[in-house]
């Protein structure tokens, strides 16, 4: 349970600065919405289409303050039919108190393998491997590849996770600095060879698209 650390941390900042970017440790606001909207890209290059005429369901993997779902609705996106799970209590209760009508799970997938009862059409994981506080890197290279091999089984079409970027001025000890190639040989042999890896949107991080199959 070394990544107990991580939660802690993010329940520091939430403690500090309450329902905020801030408050999941997001330092630039002005960034946060870009970071948002190329999470929910993850469905439009599966779909190919803007035009979804049918409800997709999203599963918000670490949802934290439920900021995405804020923004889902701030942007008119009605095909969603959200479900957020939270590790931390504290995140899962304010949550819970702020959008009582979402559905919410609360635990942790690799302690519990009946947590998740089922299948999504799409899972975004962000801000979950951002950080890595005081754990070496392949100790937190580890806990990801673990946490990716057990959250892809229950996606239907794909799932969405950020890392930090090492194309960077300076690297941050406490953040995830991914190298592309780790991540490229992680996902060709053990998960899947189906992955885009998004590096356009201006932040120091990359987000990568994991599909179960790229038709």
């Amino acid at each position: 349970m070394e990544y107990k650390k991580i939660i802690e941390h993010y329940e520091e900042c939430f403690e500090k600065f309450g329902d905020t970017p801030q408050g999941v440790d997001w330092t630039k606001e002005e960034q946060v919405e870009s970071r948002y909207n190329t999470m929910l890209e993850l469905i439009n290059f599966r779909e190919k289409s803007f035009q979804i005429t049918e409800n997709i369901s999203l599963l918000d993997y670490g949802c934290g303050l439920s900021h995405l779902y804020e923004y889902i609705v701030k942007n008119n996106i009605d095909y969603v039919e959200y479900t957020g799970l939270e590790i931390s209590n504290k995140f899962f209760e304010v949550s819970k108190k702020k959008f009582p009508d979402n559905t919410y799970i609360k635990g942790d997938i690799l302690k519990d393998n009946n947590l998740l009862k089922n299948k999504y059409d799409y899972i975004i994981i962000n801000g979950v491997f951002t950080e890595k506080r005081d754990l070496s890197y392949q100790d937190m290279f580890s806990y990801f590849e673990k946490m990716i091999e057990k959250i892809y089984e229950y996606c239907d079409k794909g799932i969405a996770f950020n890392v930090m970027s090492k194309q960077v001025d300076w690297e941050i000890d406490t953040l995830f600095h991914v190298p592309m190639d780790d991540m490229a040989n992680f996902l060709t042999k053990k998960i899947s060879r189906n992955f885009i890896i998004r590096n356009d949107y201006g932040l120091y991080e990359y987000t990568v698209y994991l599909y179960k199959a790229f038709l």
